[in-house]
């Protein structure tokens, strides 16, 4: 059975933060992951870490544009794996509606992150949501 979208969310999120702690490869990471077997994930949640770091860079720019009280490498990388991934999904996933890519990750940030952290998450979001990156994004669309 294939994972729902958010299974596929949580498993890229998870991945995510981890390859953040770590210089390993995408594949050495992806295999250590299959032998903790602490959660699920398949090549599509493999590919949404992947498309996620090649534009890290991308991603942490505009993270930066909207953190107001701390420098992209001052985030907690729990938060920054939260970040990266929603705004990749908002601008970048054309099957992502925006408030859908922001909504999860404020869910999943209420699981994994401290309550202060996610009213951070939810604020950068929130002020990337009325942004002209989500602006042009949707004219795009039209």
């Amino acid at each position: 059975m294939p994972a729902s979208r958010r299974q596929v969310r949580e498993a890229a999120f998870l991945l995510s933060f981890e390859k953040l702690f770590r210089d390993d490869s995408f594949e050495e990471l992806f295999e250590a992951a299959k032998e903790v077997d602490d959660f699920a994930f398949d090549k599509e949640a493999q590919q949404l870490v992947i498309n996620i770091f090649d534009r890290a860079d991308q991603l942490d720019e505009i993270i930066s544009k909207f953190s107001d009280k701390r420098a992209v490498n001052r985030i907690p990388k729990v938060n920054l794996a939260l970040l990266r991934l929603a705004i990749y999904e908002s601008m970048f996933d054309d099957r992502v509606p925006v408030n859908v890519a922001i909504s999860e990750a404020v869910k999943l940030a209420q699981s994994y992150a401290l309550n202060s952290d996610v009213s951070f998450v939810n604020g950068v979001l929130g002020s990337f949501s009325k942004s002209d990156y989500v602006k042009d994004k949707l004219d795009d669309k039209q």
